[in-house]
């Protein structure tokens, strides 16, 4: 993450607690230096007398201005931090409960305890909170927190909520990357085992991939019972929101991996996940009306994110990237081609890559069955069909099976046995 975080962090407190202290220290100076002109003393007098003491009424000692400092400070900063100003008024209204408690203890043992300096404290700092709370600066937590709830994690709503980035959120165009998981087999698992037992699983899968996702820099837009989306780069900017997406997806498929041989033990059943990756440029902005509102991201690159994800099915892979994020992810990652498809615009093609490891994450075995893959799809493109085939059949492991390879051994041989390209052209998603 950006190195920038660490300090951002420490900002997103000293906001809050900036507020805090110049309220606290105002009502501070307000209720001593009335306490210091004797404005209490006929209430404190009038409570003597009602407790049944009699005498003189005892002067405030420095315990009563350590309970005011106390009592300002702490209902100040729980003012400020608190976006609901019903939960403001119920932290001051417990708390002056807990004054007039101490006044009965107080009474009970002999004492005397006067509840007026630090009851005004109370009330002032609450007040002086929520007044700061309706301001464009107190306002910014309410709004993240309406507009983001848990999709964000709580590093990213520090940034937002003491940043200098306005929160209208009324539409701009931003570089991001979206991640799109969805869940293949549902009809087999439904047919396989019980409701409950299906919902189950896949609520286990989603929730454990949107916290692991979220917590990684992503923005949850989407999570339903077949897929979730993710955006990396929103609602702040990233720089590396490429790099930051494909990694998370590498992790999420092995953590997919560990979580599908729990459910293979306890259910019998496995989930087939695969991700679509692609990065561009779209609109990001907060949708919907008074009745449902959400910041989401629309254009061209979301929809072909899902796309790729729908194509994984086609070839047999697990991850695919478009071409951006190929590029911009290029120095971390190791991939093959695996098809240059229409996308949205029937115009243009684009190549596809299967993502296969982080940057040198490939033994030499695999690294050289990518090579001679890689080697068999140009001899594919330019319809050398001998060439191609002996170059897949070089890059299919000996004990396993390479569903991609797969794919395009039983590509060429029909290509080989006649069919024509249009037959059998690139794939339109």
């Amino acid at each position: 993450m950006p190195s920038a975080v660490p300090f951002t962090i420490f900002a997103a407190v000293v906001r809050y607690l900036k507020a805090s202290l110049i309220i606290g220290l105002v009502v501070f100076l307000l209720v001593t230096g009335l306490l210091a002109l004797g404005v209490f003393a006929r209430a404190d007098g009038s409570l003597w007398t009602f407790s049944g003491h009699t005498g003189e009424v005892p002067r405030p000692s420095e315990w009563t201005i350590l309970i005011v400092a106390l009592a300002t400070f702490t209902i100040a900063w729980t003012a400020v931090d608190i976006p609901s100003v019903m939960l403001k008024l119920i932290v001051s209204l417990l708390a002056l409960v807990e004054l007039i408690a101490a006044v009965w203890i107080a009474n009970v043992y002999g004492g005397f305890f006067s509840p007026f300096a630090p009851g005004l404290a109370v009330i002032a700092s609450t007040f002086g909170g929520i007044l700061y709370g309706s301001s464009e600066a107190g306002r910014r937590k309410r709004l993240v927190t309406q507009l983001f709830a848990e999709r964000i994690s709580d590093q990213t709503q520090r940034q937002l909520v003491n940043g200098r980035m306005a929160l209208a959120f009324g539409g701009e165009m931003r570089e991001a990357t979206v991640l799109v998981c969805e869940i293949f087999n549902h009809d087999a698992l439904m047919a396989a085992m019980p409701i409950a037992d299906y919902v189950a699983m896949t609520n286990r899968f989603l929730s454990e991939a949107s916290e692991f996702l979220v917590q990684q820099g992503g923005y949850l837009d989407e999570c339903d019972g077949e897929s979730l989306r993710v955006v990396f780069g929103v609602p702040l900017s990233d720089g590396n929101h490429a790099v930051h997406a494909v990694k998370a997806g590498l992790e999420l498929m092995r953590r997919l991996d560990t979580l599908n041989r729990e459910f293979s033990e306890t259910k019998h059943q496995a989930l087939d996940c695969r991700l679509g990756i692609n990065s561009g440029e779209m609109v990001t902005a907060t949708y919907g009306s008074s009745r449902l509102q959400n910041f989401s991201v629309a254009g061209e690159p979301v929809e072909f994110a899902r796309k790729l994800c729908v194509a994984n099915s086609i070839y047999g892979s697990r991850i695919l990237l478009g071409s951006r994020t190929q590029v911009e992810a290029s120095a971390e990652i190791e991939v093959r081609p695996m098809e240059l498809i229409r996308g949205t615009d029937d115009r243009y093609r684009e190549e596809v890559y299967e993502l296969l490891s982080a940057k040198d994450g490939l033994d030499e075995e695999m690294a050289k069955r990518r090579d001679v893959f890689w080697k068999g799809i140009i001899y594919f493109r330019e319809q050398l069909w001998d060439q191609a085939l002996k170059c897949f059949y070089e890059a299919m492991p000996v004990e396993a099976e390479d569903a991609p390879v797969l794919f395009y051994i039983k590509r060429t041989e029909h290509m080989r046995a006649g069919a024509t390209v249009r037959e059998l052209e690139n794939i339109r998603l």
